[in-house]
């Protein structure tokens, strides 16, 4: 089978790789076997085996000596090598052992096979041979098997198949066929045994335990009657008799009625993909009926039907997507392209191990960008994570393993990321390193035909087959007032090492140190993974990028060598197409116009520019690329949604391999397809720079068909060997809108893993707005909620019918015998009457901003997704909000992200509503403004006035604070006062009787209610009485030499207690002077809402009868035009016409509203700002009132006591 569409020209040819569509030939050779010694390191001990590989290619097996049997599916085998890479013993003695036959080397005579059931945990297991043929030979062959595309996308029955050879190979020394590895296969529970025993019984086959079977008495048409019979499949019995009713045969004309109107996609063109007829259907019914008699008369049995369903000819996905159906001429930035974020680690981002291995297998596995984070090594540069306690390997050694591993799998570009701290001498080895190993495989100067030249785009992937691509940091040279300008900033530091020649900064020759305070790569600490750089020619950011620059602290700072100031440059000039700089803003990158500079940006950075200019960012990605990486919070190695970043374009989507979570395996499903070559075409209108596309957007895309996809999950199929009870998840990844998540889950069928049945009703995608970026995923899991097996499906590309799909493990692996079944309508979508035009012409979220909505749409990708992270106080503010919440206090949302407008939060206020005051008389706008051509009147809005202040501080609640206080201040006075009688009535007994009493009347005067309210502490008058009158000490008013002073302790104390009065009122009305402004505060914001939802409100309302205008004249037009046009089709059109000129018009005329009411709205807001500044400016002008008030008090309180004391 061709791989390559016809007429295009980036797929002019079949990759040269291990990737292959063709159908299964297994070399006789390998048929045959071939003498091997097995040798394991562990064991130390070699085995001659002969090795041999089934005639379907399913299974690697071998035999030893004792005629001990082993096998290794071919489906898990990652990667085979010889030569260089293969693994020899390390002991001596087993490496004499295990050598024989020809004078070649042991590597070349040697076969290492990789498998794998995850990018971590390999396991090798070594064959040594006579002849280096013969190990080449069975390398490429075994890597070939296991890359075929029709094994990996392989049916329900050949699965089926597949298991049957593994019970045929699977023999005792007898050679028979154990009873036992039957009922192993299936089940694990005793239940389960025994059902299984029963139904080889019931198909007159041995059932007990130890009894065995002669393979040329077990068929695969044994086999086919077996899993007939334990799977029953009655559902598929049921849809048969829905079709042929009380007969037994299916005619071919009840056929060909079944495949046009079920199993056929309604979507595609007649003329490219005609209707089946009859001569197809018996065509079919010959090769799948195995009643002979019946398939001449053009019948098909149930058994035939059965067998026709799970077949090749109905695959659910159509085989053209697993070819290289994607056109691959297109610049770079028009792809997605497959990438792996810090590729050296096998775990944890902190604590876990790095490896040479992960290179090759998320190459081996079709990532097309890696990363490696260089930094200084003793000798030589290394691999590390810096600052983290992840331990290092060495730089050559990856880029040997990136040299062997980048093109087996996919002839199209590779891009390595490198992130380089190297000092300049190590940059050099690296760049020679690069220039070394990789040979011509290394991009080192652009391609004639695409200079680097501002307006120039970027190279197809079809004229970069085979090539390696450097990102790194440019080195770029200034004009002399630059250079003066650089030195002039270098020169404050004298200790900082020159930065011209470098381009990423020195660092110490050492290795980074560990410390506590870790992140997840030297990006993570700026935000941005390019922040530092090199300046572009044009100056703009030197000055910025210079003072980022790292300085080299622990390293030898001699002056920089000849030789090291070329080192920045050798590693510069191999950077060419993917030129990392930092990223300031769209607009200047659209003006600078330079498709080979890219930016990088950690998922929230990203997130924030998505929600802030979704469109920008679009047009940004459809001429340059970017690349999105996890949040260095992410210390887990967890992933993040990709498909948000799909959505908007982005291209290198960054994800840690390593960790196999919901992100990861979406990831790996995606780019199953267009032959697994790491590169996916965008859809047209996120490439063509005429279109304009909105990622939020939720209705139909201009020029787009929306979809409807319904699935009904039917049954399953050895979903697992255990007795335990099983469920189905189906969901929708793409744009917001068309996201699906933990809504549609059949329910449990319990103790059933054999073959359950759900029988659900459809989960229905109403509307897909974007087929082109939309995929379902299909989950089973057990009751218990662990995965049992999954996959992804293309909405565009999805089969409709009855279909089979086979599960895959996590890694994408296929999972042995389970498969569900499942019936899939696939259609253009119809609205529902005409809720269609209300929803294009509605607002879809009241009373929230952009920025709001559009957090909201992300949220349904994203959920669950989000690094685990947050402060206490974040919790402390959340629970706070949610108790304002239940209180009935209004929340004040937060703002999305920075520059983000205000947020309408009034629809959320359950305060006290503060009724608004209309006033009519007083329009505040001129309508003269508006455009002369708005029909729509302007006077429907009423006219809304701003609360004045006074009114505010008049409001009831600010009134009720106010009285509060007074209370307050009152029992203060009270309290002071028979504090002071309390002190008089202690002073000293030495005065006579009627002297005590003289002195306790002028206390109970001078100490009066009415005269301590007008006194000194009064805030009224500053005019009052002395204290001297009271305090300790003469009389000095009175002017009585003859009358004895007070004892000096006594004054003193009244002092302390004035003091105190006058401290705690002051602290009292600074209390409540806050509280009294807050109050006025929140009355003004409900009192502003509110007038902001009543004039919102007024919109919604005139938009709402505009549109029941429209629909009542679309209803009429359409109308017109049925009785106009007789044609289906060409009313079909016309009707399509028509709904989009209604909705043209709707739109045109809700904008002339939305003019009005963003003017209204406006004005509105600049009343609400100046009364907020009026009550501002009263606050402050009411707050240093106070504070001079009660600096004077204190004034006269000290001043007055002090000539007594």
């Amino acid at each position: 089978m061709s791989a390559t569409p016809g007429g295009r020209t980036g797929a002019a040819a079949t990759p040269s790789n291990a990737v292959s569509l063709k159908s299964i030939e297994v070399p006789q050779a390998l048929q045959n076997g071939e003498k091997f010694i097995k040798w394991d390191e562990d064991s130390g001990v070699g085995t001659p085996v002969t090795l041999r590989v089934d005639k379907y290619g399913f299974y690697l097996h071998w035999v030893d000596q004792n005629h001990e049997m082993d096998l290794l599916d071919i489906a898990t085998i990652r990667d085979t090598r010889t030569g260089r890479y293969a693994k020899i013993p390390k002991d001596p003695k087993l490496r004499q052992i295990v050598t024989m036959g020809s004078q070649d080397t042991l590597e070349e005579k040697t076969v290492t096979v990789c498998c794998a059931n995850d990018f971590v945990n390999m396991n090798f297991i070594n064959f040594c041979c006579t002849r280096k043929e013969i190990a080449r030979l069975w390398t490429d062959a075994l890597m070939s098997l296991a890359y075929n595309l029709n094994q990996i996308n392989g049916t329900a029955n050949l699965y089926l198949l597949k298991a049957y050879t593994k019970l045929i190979l699977v023999t005792d020394k007898t050679g028979k066929i154990p009873i036992k590895n039957i009922i192993k296969m299936f089940a694990q529970s005793r239940d389960d045994k025994r059902r299984i025993e029963t139904v080889l019984q019931s198909t007159g086959l041995p059932y007990g335990k130890n009894d065995t079977l002669s393979p040329e008495k077990f068929q695969f048409e044994d086999f086919f009657n077996f899993y007939k019979n334990l799977t029953q499949r009655s559902e598929i019995e049921k849809v048969f008799n829905d079709i042929v009713g009380s007969k037994k045969h299916m005619t071919a004309a009840q056929f060909v009625d079944f495949l046009n109107k079920t199993q056929r996609d309604p979507r595609l063109n007649e003329i490219l993909h005609p209707y089946a007829n009859t001569a197809r259907a018996k065509d079919i019914i010959a090769q799948y009926e195995p009643n002979k008699y019946n398939a001449q008369k053009g019948q098909l049995s149930f058994d035939g039907f059965l067998r026709y369903l799970m077949s090749e000819d109905n695959n659910i996905i159509a085989p053209s997507k697993y070819e290289l159906c994607d056109e691959m001429d297109h610049p770079l930035a028009h792809y997605f392209i497959n990438s792996s974020h810090n590729t050296y680690l096998t775990g944890h981002q902190l604590t876990g191990k790095s490896s040479t291995e992960m290179y090759r297998q998320c190459l081996l596995a079709g990532c097309r960008c890696v990363e490696l984070d260089f930094w200084n090594g003793r000798e030589e540069p290394i691999i590390v994570h810096g600052y983290t306690f992840v331990p290092e390997i060495s730089a050559r050694e990856v880029l040997e393993a990136i040299a062997e591993s980048a093109f087996k799998t996919s002839d199209f570009p590779v891009v390595l990321s490198f992130e380089n701290h190297c000092n300049p001498r190590q940059q050099a080895k690296i760049a020679n390193y690069c220039r070394e190993i990789f040979g011509e495989m290394l991009l080192e100067a652009p391609l004639e035909a695409y200079k680097l030249e501002p307006g120039q785009p970027l190279p197809p992937p079809s004229v970069l087959k085979r090539k390696i691509i450097i990102k790194n940091k440019k080195k770029h040279h200034h004009h002399h007032h630059h250079h003066h300008h650089h030195k002039k900033s270098t020169s404050a530091q004298p200790e900082a090492p020159p930065s011209e020649p470098t381009g990423n900064g020195d660092v110490p020759h050492h290795a980074p140190p560990l410390q506590a305070n870790c992140r997840q790569g030297s990006k993570d600490s700026t935000g941005t993974e390019d922040e530092e750089s090199s300046s572009d020619e044009d100056g703009e950011t030197l000055e910025t990028d210079n003072s980022t620059e790292p300085t080299n602290e622990g390293s030898d700072h001699k002056a920089a060598t000849a030789g090291e100031t070329e080192a920045g440059a050798e590693i510069s000039a191999l950077v060419n197409y993917v030129q990392p700089v930092h990223f300031t803003s769209f607009e200047n990158a659209k003006k600078k116009n330079r498709s080979y500079e890219m930016s990088s940006f950690d998922e929230k950075q990203a997130t924030s520019l998505l929600k802030e200019y979704p469109v920008q960012f679009v047009n940004y990605n459809k001429h340059q690329l970017s690349r999105v990486y996890p949040a260095g919070t992410r210390f887990d190695s967890s992933n993040f949604m990709p498909q948000v970043f799909w959505n908007a374009g982005c291209q290198l989507v960054a994800l840690n391999f390593q960790t196999l979570d919901l992100a990861m395996q979406l990831n790996l499903g995606i780019f199953e397809y267009n032959f697994r070559c790491g590169y996916l075409l965008k859809p047209e209108f996120m490439r063509r720079t005429d279109r304009r596309f909105y990622p939020f957007a939720e209705s139909t895309v201009d020029g787009i068909i929306a979809g409807t996809v319904k699935i009904t999950v039917i049954s399953g199929q050895f979903l697992t060997d255990k007795r335990v009870g099983t469920y189905v998840e189906v969901e929708m990844y793409g744009l917001p809108a068309d996201t699906v998540r933990k809504r549609f889950r059949t329910k449990t069928v319990p103790n059933n893993g054999i073959n359950p049945v759900y029988d659900e009703e459809p989960f229905v995608f109403k509307k897909v707005v974007l087929p082109d970026l939309a995929s379902i995923r299909i989950a089973a899991y057990e009751e218990s909620g662990r995965f049992i097996g999954h996959r992804v499906l293309p909405v565009v590309g999805l089969c409709p019918g009855y279909r089979h799909v086979n599960l895959r493990t996590e890694i994408g692996q296929p999972l042995p015998l389970a498969t569900l079944f499942l019936h899939i309508v696939v259609k253009d979508y119809v609205p529902d009457g005409l809720s269609d035009f209300a929803e294009a012409l509605a607002n879809p979220i009241k009373y929230q901003s952009d920025l709001e909505k559009r957090a909201q749409q992300l949220a349904v990708l994203t959920d669950d997704m989000e690094p685990a992270e947050g402060t206490e106080d974040q919790k402390k503010n959340s629970l706070s909000a949610k108790e304002q919440a239940t209180n009935g206090s209004p929340i004040q949302r937060p703002l999305i992200a920075t520059g983000a407008a205000s947020v309408d939060a009034t629809s959320d206020n359950e305060g006290p509503v503060i009724a608004t005051s209309v006033d009519t008389k007083n329009p505040q706008h001129d309508s003269n403004s508006l455009p002369k051509n708005i029909e729509v009147k302007e006077e429907k809005f009423e006219e809304l006035i701003a609360e004045p202040l006074d009114k505010i501080l008049d409001n009831k609640l600010v009134k009720e604070k106010k009285l509060e206080l007074d209370k307050k201040l009152e029992n203060l006075r009270k309290k002071h006062e028979k504090k002071k009688m309390t002190l008089q009535s202690q002073k000293s007994g030495d005065f006579s009787e009627k002297r005590s009493r003289l002195i306790n009347m002028k206390l109970v005067k001078r100490l009066s209610s009415k005269n301590i309210v007008s006194g000194v502490f009064s805030t009224e008058s500053p005019s009052v009485e002395p204290l001297t009158c009271v305090a300790d000490g003469p009389e000095t008013s009175s002017g009585d030499p003859d009358k004895p002073s007070l004892p000096r302790s006594h004054s003193e104390r009244l002092l302390s207690v004035n003091r105190d009065f006058v401290c705690q009122e002051k602290e009292l009305r600074e209390k409540y002077h806050e509280v009294i402004y807050n109050t006025a505060e929140k009355v003004m914001k409900i009192s502003q809402n509110n007038q902001l939802k009543t004039l919102k409100d007024q919109f919604e309302r005139e938009t709402t009868d505009l549109m029941r205008k429209l629909q009542a004249d679309h209803r009429e037009e359409v109308k017109a035009l049925a009785k106009k046009h007789r044609n289906r089709e060409q009313f079909t059109r016309v009707k399509r016409e028509a709904e989009s000129a209604v909705v043209g018009r709707g739109v045109s005329e809700r904008e002339k509203l939305g003019q009005i009411f963003e003017s209204r709205r406006e004005e509105l807001q600049r009343q609400h700002e100046a009364v907020k500044d009026a009550l501002a400016e009263c606050r402050n002008k009411a707050k240093v009132a106070l504070l001079k008030e009660f600096e004077t008090r204190m004034a006269r309180v000290e001043s007055e006591s002090g000539g007594v004391l």
